[in-house]
């Protein structure tokens, strides 16, 4: 646990992947090192002993040297590569998201963060998690650009309006540890931390059984698209349906219009609310109006994770994001995909043919 009663030279190694990160930048400063003092030891033995001895002295001619060349291009290639492979390494496991995992919602807020857990419990810079288990942050903000950085984890990522950007980590050690912002979002950026809080499992348990837990993301978005948006007066199934079928909707393969085919991922969905005529499904009208401005961030999560309930057999195939913000993560605390009752059609048509 880090103590804050001095400044360490470098945070604790509390995640799994934090000590192959320390390697390999351990590594760079070892060659970045080794070359300096190579260099200078070089630059100050050559000016002494083949310094100018007398006035108009001749100097030898000095031919090339197969040798000298073949070694100055193969090592330094080998050293380049071991660290572009290190390095490639690090980052594909950091960004390559496990397909189980606890999953957790982040909003990012001038100047806070936003949390919610998948069972309904909320926080507001803090984030409780146990020790030695996958979790998977999916993120996304209501204003500017912010970075998410646990430096004990060694991993960060930014938090980008408009769409939606994920991390994950196991942390290996019990402790409190250092959340940060890591993008100058503002006024008020520097005051824009707080604290991840590592818990035995059996503590996490008692953690979450003693805060009082509101709807979990899934069930409210169910409340919303049942009840206050009017999706179901499209998107229920039934004869009347004018919506696209949403029932095994997640990480499948869409075509649309045009004849486009696009992979159904958190970012479609969230897309297809906000922007439904930018890719209507083939086969349906673009009827759907925008809920754009009509939603808040964390409303757009909850109906995206009721989606993603809707198509339980998806989530254990979803694929992992391989870099920031890229593939879809899943949700491991769906509900069953029980289809919703018709509800009243809304005075607004709220009709997608691809949400």
């Amino acid at each position: 646990m880090q103590n804050t009663s001095w400044v360490p030279l470098f945070p604790d190694q509390a995640s799994t992947f934090a000590w192959q990160v320390d390697a390999l930048y351990f590594y760079l400063i070892a060659i970045s090192v080794f070359f300096t003092v190579g260099i200078v030891a070089a630059v100050f033995f050559f000016a002494i002993k083949y310094r100018a001895k007398e006035k108009y002295e001749t100097p030898d001619e000095i031919h090339g040297s197969m040798v000298l060349e073949t070694v100055w291009s193969i090592i330094p290639f080998i050293i380049s590569m071991t660290i572009f492979l290190g390095g490639a390494i690090i980052y594909f496991q950091q960004y390559t998201s496990p397909p189980e995992g606890m999953e957790i919602y982040v909003v990012g807020k001038q100047w806070m963060w936003k949390i919610q857990h998948e069972t309904g419990q909320r926080e507001i810079n803090e984030l409780h998690i146990p020790v030695g288990t996958k979790i998977k942050l999916t993120m996304t903000t209501e204003d500017v650009i912010h970075d998410f950085f646990v430096p004990a984890f060694r991993t960060k990522a930014d938090v980008v309006p408009g769409r939606y950007t994920y991390m994950w980590f196991e942390a290996t050690e019990v402790g409190k540890f250092h959340l940060f912002c890591a993008e100058y979002c503002g006024l008020n950026h520097s005051g824009m931390g707080g604290w991840v809080y590592v818990m035995s499992k059996d503590d996490f348990e008692q953690w979450l059984s003693g805060n009082t837990a509101g709807q979990t993301p899934v069930e409210a978005g169910k409340d919303l698209f049942q009840n206050k948006l009017g999706c179901a007066s499209c998107h229920a199934g039934g004869p009347q349906q004018r919506g696209a079928k949403l029932e095994g909707l997640f990480n499948s393969d869409v075509k649309l219009v045009g004849g486009q085919t696009v992979k159904a991922d958190e970012q479609y969905i969230r897309n297809s609310i906000l922007n439904p005529a930018s890719q209507v499904v083939e086969g349906f009208q673009p009827i759907m109006p925008t809920f754009k401005g009509q939603v808040t961030e964390e409303q757009l999560n909850a109906l995206v994770a009721y989606i993603k309930s809707l198509s339980p057999g998806a989530a254990g195939s979803s694929p992992g994001g391989a870099a920031p913000g890229a593939p879809a993560m899943t949700n491991t605390n769906a509900a069953a995909a029980n289809k919703p009752a018709p509800a009243k059609p809304a005075a607004k048509p709220a009709a997608n043919s691809n949400k």
